[in-house]
């Protein structure tokens, strides 16, 4: 029996600038103007030669790019935040959802985003040529953010940095959101409103904050429950504790709380809304629970779009960053809503 032929994939053969200078009978100096917009050309020369390279398939490299611009056009993102399990975050639609916005924007805007692990034991901020950085999340005086920047890395941090040097961030004003849940949460007439909190999460000490502040305002005493995420069940027990000391409400501060303040509730024979009023904090949550979202599609368009200036802009510098403060949004549902 003869065997069925099996193409063959040859390799393919990448036009260069020669060849699309041939085809197109002029120079190679002619070439390298007319499709980088320089020199006095006239337009059906330049024309001409953007014809021919588009039939050649002809793509500029990128290594010569580089080489003559000085940029790669790659932007790099990474968070700091956990940095023994660089890509654990992406479990969470918050920073999918972060990420995705970013590798958009950063697209439309002519770059391309590679996500990177904060530590590894490779190099591999000094393997990748990266004409900015976004660090979501940075720690206070971050060993990362002043590397790069030692390298000469542009670097914008998702979230407020500290004291940590940066040409830019964005980030939620996280004390005035939290006020604005309590508010709802009171006004629907709750009276001892409960906290939980990661506290390893995003904004937590500002949120943590911002529930203190509002208690004392109110003058009623603050009823909150600490956990760390990254411990196996640590959110159930801390929801558990929560409960037990009888509040009529509780604003979840971070994204995942939902559904262990709803178990605890069920296990309490607690009612939401009418012995429990809820809200929680984080996107993709249920969608009978009133929910706060920190909007990270706009945080992640913001933030390349703060780099991509910063990139365009060689006098910038982190001595005075730019800011953005991304606004926040409460939906309100049933579960925070007397019937």
């Amino acid at each position: 029996m003869t065997a069925p032929d099996v193409p063959r994939v040859g390799r393919r053969i990448r036009v260069g600038i020669r060849d699309v200078a041939a085809a197109a009978g002029v120079s190679i100096t002619t070439v390298s103007d007319a499709l980088n917009g320089k020199g006095r050309l006239p337009d059906t020369t330049r024309v001409h030669v953007r014809e021919v390279a588009d039939r050649l398939g002809y793509r500029p490299s990128a290594a010569a790019r580089t080489l003559r611009t000085g940029r790669s056009g790659l932007l790099g993102l990474t968070t700091t935040m956990r940095s023994t399990e660089p890509f654990a975050l992406t479990e969470f639609a918050w920073f999918a959802e972060l990420v995705r916005s970013a590798t958009a924007t950063a697209l439309d805007l002519g770059y391309a985003l590679v996500v990177l692990p904060a530590s590894s034991p490779h190099d591999v901020w000094g393997n990748v040529a990266l004409d900015g950085t976004i660090v979501v999340d940075p720690a206070d005086d971050d060993p990362l953010v002043h590397e790069l920047l030692r390298r000469g890395v542009p670097v914008v941090s998702g979230g407020h940095p500290g004291s940590t040097p940066v040409f830019g961030w964005v980030d939620n004003d996280h004390v005035a959101a939290v006020r604005s849940v309590l508010d709802h949460l009171a006004d629907a007439g709750a009276e001892r409103i409960g906290l939980l909190a990661a506290a390893d999460g995003p904004g937590a000490d500002k949120g943590v904050a911002g529930y203190r502040a509002w208690c004392a305002d109110r003058g009623v005493p603050p009823i909150t429950e600490e956990y760390e995420a990254r411990t196996p069940g640590a959110g159930r027990a801390a929801a558990a504790r929560l409960l037990e000391r009888g509040p009529d409400a509780v604003f979840g501060l971070h994204e995942g709380c939902a559904p262990e303040l709803l178990d605890a509730a069920r296990e309490r024979a607690l009612r939401v809304p009418d012995d429990l009023l809820l809200a929680c904090c984080g996107e993709g949550a249920d969608p009978s629970v009133t929910s706060l979202s920190l909007q990270p599609a706009l945080a992640g368009a913001w933030a390349v779009e703060l780099l991509v200036g910063v990139i365009d802009d060689p006098g910038a510098g982190p001595l005075l960053p730019a800011q953005r403060t991304v606004p926040t949004r409460l939906s309100v549902r049933d579960s925070s809503t007397r019937r």
